[in-house]
């Protein structure tokens, strides 16, 4: 079996712990795709150490020269995309259609990170003082701990490490416990594409060392991806070290669908946006808001095509919906099953573990749809992450729009209508970061904001030039050529 390292410093080092944990293939519980690192402390501190001196000459390169980097990554990307899909299938399920979409996203952000490289712009000002000139510009934070989930290896820490490096900072990459092999990968398609030792790390591990990454008073901020639970303490843990830190967390999308939608077409991105990834994003349609008139024509034709979706290994042609990642994941679906039918909930199809043939062999659950689901619903207001879709009926735009903003989240959202100005009183009244008009919760564009409001993040936002928010500082530059001392907000006065 074939054990795996962590890079750092621009060496593969096995841990310092000298401990490993087995990766295995949620579609085939019998397939350990190898082990990978357990690491500690002295890991971290090791990877700290490199990214620190790394950064010292990162920052003076011109950002352009960095960019040029960045270019060659996206062509690595592209040269491996077919490879890199089959592996992150492999290590978390969804379809290869799906993981070539996961790395596109890379390749789109490594061009545009490049880009922007050339467009860091600053600030002049006048100054209210005579001979003198004022100006601001963007410098780098520093030493960066990237931290993601497994349901995007690829896509979601490419759109925190590309913009970091191209604003001059260093990155220590942890993956997902569950995807380490996608973070192997990306560190060699950085190692080929030029980036100096210790500019670019990358430890694997489980548990605690996360919390090591976040502690450590050489990380200078944390780009976090994950479970609100789990943000949350990040950001007690920031607030306390007086850290930076970006977080995107939960989400409990929901999609409204009026009278008068294009049905087919509502219906078409229903069954996508609740099902692809099997559920699992956190811009996912967990919630369907239905007008009264079409509400029972929608179930009907919903549960039809979803029992018709075919499950399996997503690395076989043909397959539509992989497994979830985990035994705890099945459990969890298993569990709200049982929540929403204590809570009245409808089921209308699905419901239980698929384990018929091979599917007993991983972590397979049927695409399950409850009507009949009110707002006070646990199914309604708590984010599951599988393929389970709650349906609400609403009389009025109103009261569908009511019912979307009745959540602790506000990722993303969705209305299909004719009606443009229902759409724009959907764009105005709607508590989202993302609205999609006509179109699925999902389906983010690199070179736009990502993030939401609410319990899903923290202000901060991903994607487009926002990225660079996060990763830089500003700096004001005052410079006076007066030859004599000048006191502002006295002197001219």
């Amino acid at each position: 079996m074939q054990k795996f390292k962590n890079y750092i410093n621009g060496q593969w080092e096995e841990p310092k712990t000298n401990s490993y944990f087995n990766n295995i293939n949620p579609a085939d519980t019998s397939d350990v795709i190898g082990q990978f690192p357990l690491s500690g402390q002295d890991d971290v501190d090791a990877a700290v150490h490199a990214a620190t001196e790394a950064f010292k000459r990162w920052k003076r390169l011109p950002a352009p020269k960095r960019g040029d980097m960045l270019r060659k990554a996206g062509d690595i990307f592209s040269a491996r995309k077919k490879e890199l899909a089959k592996v992150m299938t492999r290590e978390m399920g969804k379809p290869t259609f799906e993981t070539e979409g996961d790395v596109q996203e890379a390749i789109d952000t490594a061009y545009y990170a490049a880009t922007e490289t050339r467009r860091l712009f600053g600030h002049t000002a006048p100054s209210e003082l005579g001979n003198k000139m004022n100006l601001s510009f963007r410098v780098p934070v520093g030493v960066c701990g990237v931290i993601t989930a497994f349901n995007f290896p690829i896509a979601v820490p490419s759109w925190k490490i590309l913009p970091a490096l191209a604003a001059g900072n260093t990155v220590i990459f942890k993956p997902s416990k569950d995807t380490p092999h996608s973070g192997i990968i990306f560190a060699e398609i950085m190692e080929e594409a030029g980036f100096p030792a210790g500019v670019f790390n990358v430890l694997i591990g489980k548990g605690n060392m996360g919390n090591m990454l976040v502690e450590h008073p050489g990380i200078n901020l944390i780009g976090f991806t994950g479970s609100t639970d789990i943000g949350l303490k990040i950001a007690e843990t920031g607030g306390r070290l007086n850290k930076r830190v970006s977080l995107e967390m939960g989400g409990k999308n929901a999609q409204i669908i009026m009278n008068d939608a294009n049905l087919e077409l509502a219906i078409e991105g229903a069954l996508w946006g609740a099902f692809g990834t099997t559920g699992q994003r956190c811009t996912a349609t967990s919630r369907l808001i239905v007008q009264s008139g079409v509400y029972d024509k929608v179930i009907e034709i919903l549960a039809e095509r979803a029992s018709k979706l075919i499950l399996g290994s997503g690395l076989v042609d043909g397959n539509q919906i992989g497994p979830v990642i985990h035994a705890d994941s099945l459990a969890n679906c298993e569990n709200y099953i049982k929540i929403g039918m204590e809570d009245g909930a409808r089921l209308v199809c699905g419901g239980k573990r698929a384990s018929q043939g091979d599917l007993a062999k991983g972590y397979f659950f049927e695409p399950t749809i409850f009507a009949d689901v009110t707002p006070n619903m646990r199914l309604f207001r708590e984010e599951i992450f599988g393929p389970i879709l709650s349906i609400a009926k609403a009389e009025t735009l109103e009261q569908a729009i009511e019912f979307q903003n009745n959540c602790d989240y506000g990722l993303s959202s969705s209305i299909y209508t004719r009606d443009v100005n229902a759409a724009f009183q959907a764009i105005r009244d709607i508590e989202a970061g993302i609205t999609y008009i006509n179109a699925p919760t999902i389906g983010a564009e690199a070179h736009m904001p990502f993030g939401g409001v609410k319990g899903t993040g923290n202000g901060h936002r991903e994607g487009g030039w926002t990225a660079f928010d996060i990763f830089t500082e500003w700096k004001t530059v005052y410079i006076d050529y007066s030859d004599t001392l000048q006191r502002a907000q006295i002197d001219n006065y």
